[in-house]
């Protein structure tokens, strides 16, 4: 099982919550639960079948700045030749 969790400010704002699963509907395997207490968004999946940086974009095309909780799963950041590093 991996797990990752995002915190995104705004997302009690409006139909922030609506749209977010909206853009996660592409996602066939990525299962979440939105706290909307506390504007964290729980993601698990049995493999890894999106990057970080595909559930950032879904936070940012509906105008969140996520941020995320904890440790990031290896899986879930994509290999380059050169090595990868997060920034931030």
């Amino acid at each position: 099982m991996i797990e990752i969790a995002f915190y995104a400010p705004g997302l009690r704002v409006g139909d922030n919550v609506l749209k977010l699963g909206h853009g996660l509907e592409v996602f066939v395997g990525v299962h979440y639960h939105v706290d909307v207490d506390h504007d964290i968004v729980y993601f698990d999946m049995e493999r890894p079948v999106v990057t970080v940086a595909q559930l950032e974009q879904v936070f940012t095309g509906i105008g969140l700045e996520p941020r995320p909780v904890g440790k990031i799963p290896e899986e879930l950041t994509p290999r380059t030749g050169t090595g990868t590093m997060r920034l931030g």
